[in-house]
């Protein structure tokens, strides 16, 4: 879901060239993840699978996006997940229901034969389980990505790589990026080019947020982001009713924060928001490594287990690790 500020951000959101992205993108990889259960379907909605039922839709979005960054000399680590706080328990449930309403939707859309319904309804469905958490890891050992489980929150972590030098920037569709500390975030980081919003294929660029920017620009610090980030709602916490991005930014500039929120919801403490935000849980020792591919342990796991086309991963692994140097293309371990 992620924080709603996108209208303070207009006059923020640069457009940018793949030539100026070059260097470590710590990538959220639930939401890539999702993005990809999401929007790599059949036109009925129905995800990728394999012979045995098997949802293979997040493994070809993986091979294609990591292909697609490493030509573009960008050096992808995909940063999981970890322990949700106890603060957003909620946030999870109601995710929970808006599935299952998809779910239900999606089958009955099927049954009314409504193909374009049932897409829509069926990107609401999409879910992140164990077995597609562990796959995803399988393939990007086989490709030498490296990955890292978070202490939580994966945006979080991302964050606290860019400050420690170790990223460039953090790749995520999602704002909170921002929140957690995040200098440089960049939205929109795909391979096509296009992305189906509202049932309509739409044609995106990336773009970049500076955060020092951002706050210069709009004169203020990252703790009052934070406090109209809590007023308009979180993950961590509902907002307050009736209140957008632009009035909270108001309510904030004039210092009514505390005032607001005694007035219309006396029992919530903020400062446990606030305090995720700024110190969460993270490690500052991780180092990401980079290894050449293994191509038979990616077509053994692509091809023989969960068939894909041996054609298409030939000429991926090919983009990626060229047997011939004339091809003037680089071979993955050397672009580390």
């Amino acid at each position: 879901m992620g924080v709603p500020i996108r209208p303070l951000l207009e006059g923020y959101r640069h457009p940018v060239g793949w030539e100026e992205l070059k260097g470590v993108a710590a990538i959220d990889a639930h939401n890539a993840l999702y993005q990809f259960i999401s929007i790599i379907r059949q036109p009925d909605g129905t995800p990728l699978k394999d012979t045995e039922g098997r949802i293979t839709s997040h493994l070809s979005g993986i091979l294609f996006r990591t292909a697609h960054l490493l030509e573009k000399e960008i050096s992808p680590v995909y940063i999981y997940d970890g322990s949700p706080p106890d603060l957003k328990q909620k946030t999870i449930s109601e995710r929970r229901e808006v599935r299952e309403a998809g779910q239900a939707n999606w089958e009955d859309a099927l049954r009314r034969g409504d193909t374009e319904a049932a897409y829509r309804a069926a990107m609401a469905s999409s879910r992140i389980d164990h077995a597609i958490i562990g796959s995803s890891q399988r393939l990007l050992d086989a490709l030498g990505i490296p990955w890292m489980q978070a202490p939580s929150e994966g945006e979080a972590q991302s964050a606290a790589l860019i400050e420690s030098g170790v990223a460039t920037y953090s790749v995520s569709q999602d704002y909170d990026s921002l929140l957690f500390g995040a200098s440089v975030l960049v939205r929109n980081l795909t391979v096509s080019g296009k992305r189906r919003i509202r049932g309509k294929q739409q044609t995106i660029s990336p773009e970049r947020i500076y955060l020092p920017e951002l706050l210069d620009g709009l004169s203020m610090t990252r703790e009052m982001l934070i406090d109209i980030a809590i007023l308009v709602g979180t993950d961590f916490n509902d907002g307050i009713y009736g209140i957008g991005p632009k009035k909270a930014e108001k309510i904030v500039r004039e210092g009514r924060f505390d005032e607001v929120l005694r007035e219309k919801d006396p029992a919530f403490d903020p400062d446990p928001v606030r305090e995720f935000f700024l110190s969460p849980p993270v490690t500052r020792e991780y180092r990401p490594e980079w290894r050449p591919p293994d191509p038979e342990g990616v077509r053994e796991m692509l091809i023989e287990e969960y068939g894909f086309s041996a054609d298409r991963i030939s000429g991926v692994l090919e983009r990626i690790a060229p047997s011939r140097s004339s091809s003037g293309q680089k071979r993955l371990d050397q672009w580390f």
